[in-house]
């Protein structure tokens, strides 16, 4: 049995991956753990949640009968604890680095993880590169980009007649996304209608956001702070033009790798490890110090789509994930 440890806050991922797994592998060989307070959820029936905090033990002992545990982010010192109590687990153990477990501050229990984990999942070697050098790790590095919101998708985008060019700007309400630096760069272009997903992250930069937002852009400002089911949202991200990615660190790989993939114009930071990333496969993205509002010309477009299309495909998904179930 493989185990699989999450946070039920990242559903959005998390879930998709479940249905994934549960469709192209035997799904009695997997069992879940979503950390959460709430009841256990109906919709899968080889996943529960349960309260890392007030349900350790429970953990505990799936993880001692689980053969393999797959950790999808390590979001609480109180599973870094368990670890610290029972370090044999860790010969069973494969991590997937998500970029919030690694680039903020972490407590001296969480780092001390990371030192000991033997196996780290990423398919960002700067990514990779970083955790060995800032955790003194040697963890071997499994390549997989793990999840289905990463994959290519495949649908048509609509036409639809618009006077000005739609720009996204950053993922979420997190303060990471440092909206307010690319409001300023693009407030003196007047043909463009910004969108701003803030569904996730901090209530008070959101409301922050939000002010700012139409102060600057007036009508041509758009507050996304509902949740949309995944194709929805999917088709949204399918009418933008242009997306502006103002991260410090690694963030935002599914939206960037969904827009590429539908010939969409990315600008991101030249210092954040996806930018090498993209530029090594060949991806055209730009430097968010000089934003220019225009379409990718064709060749560009069709060369991003093309590569794209070929790395997260459906079939690399499930052949990166058997490596990983077998390993």
């Amino acid at each position: 049995m493989i185990l699989h440890i999450a946070s039920d806050n990242t559903k959005y991922i998390i879930y998709p991956f479940i249905d994934f797994v549960n469709q192209n592998f035997n799904k009695n060989e997997h069992f879940y753990i979503l950390c959460s307070k709430e009841k256990d959820i109906k919709r899968f029936e080889n996943a529960i949640t349960k309260d890392i905090f007030t349900q350790t033990e429970f953990f505990i002992q799936e993880m001692k009968k689980a053969g393999k545990i797959i950790l999808h982010g390590i979001w609480y010192d109180k599973l870094c604890e368990i670890y610290k109590k029972y370090p044999e687990f860790f010969n069973k153990t494969i991590w997937d680095a998500w970029g919030g477990d690694f680039y903020y501050e972490r407590s001296e229990l969480h780092r001390w993880f990371i030192k000991h984990v033997k196996h780290i999942i990423t398919y960002i070697d700067g990514d990779y590169t970083f955790i060995k050098n800032q955790y003194n790790t040697n963890a071997k590095l499994i390549k997989s980009f793990m999840y289905p919101s990463n994959m290519y998708k495949d649908i048509r985008c609509p036409l639809i007649k618009k006077s000005k060019f739609y720009v996204q700007v950053g993922n979420s309400a997190d303060p990471a996304n440092n909206h307010l630096e690319v409001f300023k760069k693009i407030r003196r272009f007047k043909n463009i209608k910004v969108f701003c997903p803030l569904v996730y992250g901090d209530e008070i930069y959101k409301k922050k956001i939000i002010v700012e937002g139409k102060k600057i852009f007036k009508e041509n400002f758009v507050a996304i702070t509902k949740k949309m089911q995944f194709n929805k949202y999917i088709r949204y991200l399918s009418t933008i033009d242009i997306a502006i990615f103002n991260h410090k660190r690694q963030q935002a790989m599914g939206n960037t790798i969904t827009l590429l993939g539908f010939g969409k114009k990315v600008y991101l930071r030249n210092d954040v490890t996806q930018w090498n990333f993209f530029n090594d496969l060949g991806i055209k993205v730009f430097c968010i110090d000089d934003i220019e509002i225009s379409l990718l010309n064709e060749s560009i477009k069709k060369k991003n789509i093309k590569k794209i299309k070929k790395h997260f495909s459906e079939e690399n998904l499930k052949k990166r994930l058997k490596k990983i179930f077998d390993f």
